[in-house]
């Protein structure tokens, strides 16, 4: 059956529903679960039917390709369903282009359980579904995982057929999944909301907040912000790049409407509840003076700038470092950290830095580091140690003096010194910068473990089991649309040299040639 109308096909199914329920509910209180069964015992009947919708791949402007893809996951989530038990043939999978029609693959897909269930072909189902969402070019570079509601839009739009469509696609899926729970079916929902609609269950993978804090806490470490001094603090720049709206003139303010802002100013959010301290003591600085001790966390336009073409990256970092770019510097600004907040902008960085002059790399942080023991350790054949070095007290020129030749040729080589770089995604392009140190670390959701819990929840839900942290570690009380659900969450997979090995190449996610072995 394919009704392409919730309304219609309510009507039509109005009088297998009631006989649906009873026999679904009846199902579910016969069929007893186990943790093993969960955990990926013998099939069952416990097991039951998933239908899983994601969006088909999303791509990013520059041609990079981040690891957290769907079509990446889908695979891991059904090898874990069959492992726990679910039968191959009671595993759909579907990914849609656009809300629209994934919104009419989950109607025609409830319709046909309904009416299986009213034929006395019933099993127990669980309907898995990451929503089709319109993030903006900016946002699309962290990758497909990205935590963002149904409807969210950055293009500025309003009044236009699209914005009906979507509208209707909303409704529509809103309607389906409603009459699937209504009908003893499950929802689990990915790394995306929808209005108005609460799952049985959350799988929260990736959120802008979340982007922004692993970054920052990941740059206090390397850098050891605790110790350093207020008389020779780190200087550190956040790089916030977004999509500029139509017609824009190049001025950040042009990113402050629509989801994509939102997104930008929760990235912010995230990593200035990391760095706030250190600014607000003294024991870091910007550069560029868009951060300050009195800057808060909604002030994210500071460090914001519009970025529709790779060159912004480029004209952002050298505006920020007071360098026009043209040959080569007499001088440098010292520079010991860059949050780039994306891989595909921690690239631009890498580049414009190597034509700015500076050179070295992160190793070069810790000497203890080579780029030959960064291989050593990738291949297996050694262990890196990770030995703070302290900073001097005062800053180099300020130890030797201005008018001392020797001591200024020891500061501008101390300023044109290799930073510390952070981004997200995995991107595939970027292995190498990691492993060269030009980029010093990346981070990922932990997929493996996202489709393993995912798979744990819908043997649960089908075998009748309640899902809470009482029952599953990785389950917590969480909030969607503003509603207590349950919600599986995994900590994010910060990756640098040291663990790049044991974090992507161990598991399969990239082989040694993709880091450029």
């Amino acid at each position: 059956m394919a009704f392409r109308d919730t309304r219609i096909a309510r009507r039509l199914i109005a009088p297998l529903v009631a006989a649906g329920m009873a026999m679904s509910l009846a199902s579910c209180a016969a069929r007893p679960a186990s943790d093993d069964a969960a955990a990926g015992g013998s099939q069952s009947a416990s097991t039951g039917s998933v239908a899983v919708f994601t969006p088909s791949d999303g791509v990013t402007l520059s041609g990079d390709t981040p690891l957290n893809k769907w079509t990446k996951f889908v695979p891991e989530l059904t090898a874990a369903l069959k492992k726990a038990g679910v039968a191959k043939k009671r595993i759909e999978t579907t990914s849609s282009d656009s809300l629209d029609k994934q919104s009419r693959d989950v109607q025609d897909f409830v319709v046909d359980r309904v009416s299986a269930t009213s034929s006395g072909d019933a099993a127990a189902t669980t309907i898995v579904i990451a929503p089709v969402t319109s993030p903006d070019d900016t946002v699309r570079q962290y990758g497909d995982y990205v935590d963002q509601q149904v409807g969210s839009s950055s293009d500025g739009t309003s009044g236009t057929s699209d914005d009906q469509t979507l509208q209707d696609a909303e409704s529509r899926l809103r309607s389906a999944l409603t009459l699937a729970r209504e009908n003893g079916m499950h929802v689990v929902m990915l790394a995306g909301s929808l209005d108005g609609f609460r799952p049985d269950v959350y799988v929260r993978m990736s959120t802008a907040e979340e982007i922004g804090r692993v970054q920052a806490t990941k740059m206090v470490d390397k850098l050891d912000l605790e110790k350093a001094s207020t008389d020779n603090p780190k200087n550190i720049e956040v790089l916030l790049a977004c999509t500029p709206a139509s017609g824009d003139d190049g001025n950040a303010e042009a990113c402050a409407d629509g989801d994509g802002a939102a997104f930008a100013a929760e990235t912010f959010r995230g990593a200035w509840s990391v760095l706030q301290p250190y600014f607000k003591s003294g024991q870091a600085v910007s550069p560029s003076g868009t951060l300050d001790k009195d800057t808060g966390s909604d002030d994210w336009r500071s460090v914001a700038f519009s970025s529709a073409e790779d060159d912004d990256v480029a004209a952002q970092l050298r505006e920020r470092l007071s360098m026009d770019g043209k040959g080569k510097p007499q001088t440098h600004t010292r520079i010991d950290g860059v949050i780039a907040m994306n891989d595909h902008t921690a690239a631009l960085v890498a580049k414009e830095l190597g034509e700015l002059g500076y050179t070295g790399s992160a190793a070069d942080i810790n000497p203890s580091i080579t780029i030959s023991g960064i291989v050593e350790n990738i291949t297996g054949k050694k262990d890196l140690q990770r030995d703070k070095v302290p900073d001097p007290i005062k800053a180099p020129e300020e130890q030797a003096g201005t008018t001392d030749a020797d001591g200024q040729k020891a500061a501008d080589e101390a300023n044109s010194r290799w930073p510390i770089i952070t981004g997200y995604g995995a991107y595939v392009d970027s292995m190498p910068l990691i492993v060269s140190g030009q980029q010093w670390m990346t981070a990922l959701e932990d997929r493996a473990a996202l489709a393993q819990d995912t798979a744990t929840v819908c043997v649960k839900l089908n075998a009748g089991e309640t899902v809470s942290r009482n029952t599953l570690s990785f389950v917590s009380p969480g909030k969607v649309d503003g509603v207590n659900v349950p919600t599986v969450s995994e900590d994010l997979v910060a990756v640098s040299a040291s663990n790049l090995k044991t974090a992507l190449i161990d598991p399969g996610y990239i082989t040694p040639a993709d880091a450029g072995l």
